[in-house]
């Protein structure tokens, strides 16, 4: 079969090599399947980089998550087991995380309805509680994890204000559903969620970037808000000041959504019933920039690494269901 295989860590366009090599053997709890569609995410671009918490030993195949068929005809959703990634035509997973792919999908939009909308959802209701009628502001509301929330947040009933960088991304973000955009680029993030709280603040902050976003959300979070640390795409981990959220009242929240799959599995699958159910209602719908062919998946992961994607970009093996 081919497969994406990293031999060195690097730069992902540097350091992927599109290869003919062996199917993986499933072990015991695993399961062979072929991949329909295989969804981009940051932590691949880090696995390439040696920087991500899980380092597996090279070479390996990065790619977290699928949508791909059972050898008995099931279509699922899946997160490989590394070091047979999803940049292949075929990995093993676990059958006890195996989860159906919803019908209302294509194999593409399924493929991104999972990390992403489970960390946008275990963040949101499980972490910071939200509520209707709060404000949640989202950063990098136009790439793949951001856009997930906020359409979370809006079937959550939240005023969502979304951050972004430029303004293409600033129009995908309206189109998302966000009612207020803001361009950190040419505009006062805290400003500008101070004029449009009257002064209160976001409730909820959702964060997957770290460094300066995390900076400027605490100046404007408000009384009891909620800061959900998902992620640090800025490469940049702020260190919290402490003094600082007890003068004002508001919570720091990590997550790390992989430990569900650990710690409560069943929380997981509930999760992605309520998620199968908002997609069938069209609530919510993965936002797929762009469908890339086998070959061009190296580009891809080096697009979302630098960070000039929107939504997701998802990689349709040669010859799978599209």
């Amino acid at each position: 079969m081919q497969a994406w295989r990293v031999h060195r860590n690097g730069e992902p366009s540097e350091v992927m090599e599109l290869q003919e090599t062996d199917r993986p053997t499933p072990g015991d709890g695993q399961t062979l399947i072929e991949v329909r569609a295989a969804n981009i995410n940051f932590p691949d671009a880090l696995l390439c980089r040696g920087q991500y918490q899980v380092r597996p030993p090279l070479p390996f195949t990065p790619g977290v998550e699928i949508c791909g068929e059972t050898e008995d005809g099931r279509r699922v959703l899946a997160t490989p087991a590394l070091p047979h990634g999803g940049f292949a035509e075929y990995v093993v997973a676990d059958e006890a995380a195996l989860l159906p792919a919803p019908d209302s999908l294509d194999d593409a939009e399924a493929a991104a309805l999972h990390i992403g909308y489970q960390t946008g959802w275990f963040g949101l209701h499980r972490r910071a509680r939200l509520r209707a009628g709060e404000t949640l502001l989202v950063h990098a509301a136009a790439g793949g994890v951001g856009s997930a929330a906020v359409q979370l947040g809006k079937a959550a009933g939240a005023t969502v204000i979304g951050v972004v960088g430029g303004p293409e991304k600033a129009g995908i973000a309206r189109k998302l559903g966000c009612d207020l955009v803001i361009d950190r680029r040419s505009e006062d993030i805290v400003a500008k969620v101070k004029e449009a709280t009257g002064g209160r603040g976001a409730d909820v902050v959702y964060d997957p970037v770290g460094g300066d976003a995390y900076a400027k959300s605490v100046k404007c979070v408000a009384f009891e808000g909620r800061v959900v640390v998902v992620g640090f795409a800025s490469g940049v981990i702020p260190a919290p000041a402490l003094n600082h959220a007890l003068v004002k009242n508001y919570s720091i929240a990590g997550l790390h959504w992989g430990l569900y799959n650990t710690k409560d599995p069943a929380a997981v699958r509930a999760c992605h019933d309520e998620l199968t159910a908002l997609a069938a209602r069209g609530v919510i719908r993965p936002l797929i920039s762009e469908r890339v062919a086998m070959a061009g998946a190296a580009d891809a992961v080096q697009r979302v690494a630098d960070g000039t994607s929107t939504g997701r970009i998802v990689v349709l093996p040669t010859g799978a269901a599209r």
